[in-house]
Order: C-alpha cells, then structure tokens, then sequence
C-alpha cells in the first residue's frame, strides 16, 4: 500500500545559532516529482517567507526522479526566465525547456541537498541551480541517470491478437544541462562535498553495464545570477573546521573506513561462534559509539531516541555561511 500524503513535499524550520547570530532556516523535503509539485512548493515557500526564514534548504536526498514539466516548473520558482533542460532524441534534435512564466517566487539565500539516490528530474533542478549560481549544492554526487524512456504497447503493432502482449521500453532521448553537458554518468557533483560510503562506480548509473556514455552538446543562451565559485573556497573551509569535531561525521568516516576494510576483504569464515563472535563485538561497538555520541552532545542516553539529521544540519549551517559571505 502506497501512501501518497508521505510522498508530498513538506517543510521544517531549524533554529540554530552561528557565529552569534541566530538564524532559522526553512527545509523543504520533497521525496519524488509528482503531478502538482510545483504549487505545493510554491505554498509552502509562502509560509516559508511568511514565517520570515533566513534562508531555504531544498532537500532533495533520495528524490529519484518524476514529472520533467513539474522540474521545470519548479526551478521556475526560483529563476526569473531561461532555459532549464536540454532534450536532444534520437533523431539528434534538441529542444530547450525554459521556465514558462517571469515571476519569482523566492530570490532569498537557496541551497539544494543532494546524494547518490538523487536523480532524473533531481539532477535536472540541481544543474540548473549550479549552473545559473542561484544556490549552492551540498552533500553527494547525485546518481548520473541523463536517459529519458518510453513504454510502446506491443499489442499496437498486432491488433488481431486479443493477448495482451506487454510493452517494450525503449530510450529515446538524453538530458543535458543548460551548460551543454550531460548528466548522464557524471551526474552532478556538489559544490561541497560529504563524505560518502558508496562511489558511484558501485551505485551510480556508471555502475551499469550498458550504461550510455556521457557526451556534450552547444550550451544554451542564459544569464548567471551570480557567480558562487569565489566564495566555495571559504564554504568548504569552514564546513571542513567544523565537522572536523563532529562526532556524527567522525563516526560517519569511521563507517566509511570499515565499509572498505571489509569491502576488501577475500576471505570470510564459516564457523558459525567465530561469526557470532564478530556479530556481538560489531553490536558492542555499535552501542559503545552511540552512547559516548550522546554524552558528547549532551543529550539524554534513551533506548529508542532517534539520532537527529547531522547531514542536513550541517547543510543549514553551510547555507548560514553562506549569508555571511
């Protein structure tokens, strides 16, 4: 059973202080590309600005994908005119997709989260965002899927047969960012940078075997609203000082350390109280890290406490730099 009110676009509010000033920043978590995505944002970046935040978080985290007039509806939102996406198609004809309207909804400080699960209709936003320096990118490289499909009916081309006969996907098209390069394979790298436990050459399309290659066509006609890449730099160094005490990020590299440690491994033993043994030290470990974690920050060592979004709390104090700048 799918829940379509969990798929929706929704808002948070973080209040936090940086470098002595208090800032709340408004979060906007959309899970897919659904019919209707656009106005929902829109909405919410209302109340959003009624509520007077400092700034907007788009989270687009695990977003794989969805309506490509929703995309560039939505990207409209926070550009006035211009192009969005590129589509060449088989026959090697391009079209331009611009945003269709001149308003603006939301011109404050914008930063997009991203990660490897990222992608289709969320790298479209994404690029289009990097590439006009409208807001700055956080977090992973996204998944690098720049192929577009589409489903043929195979009971069209055989009407006497009453069978249903399934359908045929065929590719038939590729998406480009208004820079001229493809998202496909690259996808699109943040401007800063998490740590991650995955490469995409393990979970990326590049991963895949027939993946189509990525290639580069004429860049379109747009003007940039700034250009962010003289203040990234002073971003990443202070994102950098900062996790550099964080016990969330510090036990993230140590995941990200012993993922690989195993990943490496060639040998794995059968006896079944030798890996029962390594189970409960792993567990020991685990429960061990949790707790000098909690007491670190402060909190309170309850049983089923859920451990706050580190990742997307760091992405708030990047967007609060970011104000400073």
């Amino acid at each position: 059973k799918v829940i379509l009110e969990e798929q929706k676009a929704k808002k948070e509010i973080i209040e936090f202080t940086s470098s002595g000033r208090h800032y709340k920043m408004g979060v906007i978590d959309l899970p897919t590309f659904y019919i209707g995505t656009a106005n929902d944002v829109r909405k919410i970046i209302d109340s959003l600005k009624t509520e007077k935040v400092d700034g907007i978080v788009f989270d687009l985290r695990g977003n794989g994908g969805g309506s490509l007039p929703e995309v560039i509806n939505l990207a409209g939102l926070f550009i006035k005119e211009g192009p969005v996406v590129q589509v060449k198609d088989y026959m090697n004809i391009t079209r331009v997709e611009s945003d269709p309207d001149k308003d603006i909804v939301y011109d404050g400080p914008l930063a997009v989260m991203t990660d490897y699960r990222s992608a289709s209709a969320s790298e479209i936003f994404a690029a289009a965002i990097q590439d006009y320096g409208r807001g700055i990118i956080i977090g992973d490289k996204t998944y690098g899927k720049g192929t577009v499909q589409t489903l043929i009916e195979l009971n069209k081309e055989l009407k006497n047969i009453t069978d249903r006969l399934g359908q045929l996907k065929l590719t038939f098209a590729k998406f480009y960012r208004i820079n001229g390069s493809s998202t496909q394979r690259k996808g699109v790298a943040p401007d800063i940078q998490f740590p991650t436990i995955y490469s995409q050459k393990e979970v990326g399309e590049e991963s895949q075997p027939s993946a189509l290659p990525w290639d580069q066509i004429p860049t379109s006609k747009y003007s940039k609203y700034s250009d962010l890449t003289k203040i990234i730099a002073q971003l990443k160094e202070k994102h950098e000082k900062r996790i550099k005490d964080n016990p969330d990020f510090k036990y993230l590299l140590e995941d990200i350390a012993e993922y690989r440690k195993q990943k490496n491994e060639k040998e794995v033993s059968l006896n079944e109280s030798v890996r029962r043994k390594e189970m409960e030290e792993y567990d020991k470990k685990k429960k061990e890290r949790e707790a000098l974690k909690l007491k670190v920050k402060g909190e309170v060592n309850l049983p089923d406490k859920e451990s706050k979004d580190f990742e997307l709390m760091e992405g708030a104090n990047i967007l609060a730099d970011f104000i400073q700048l």
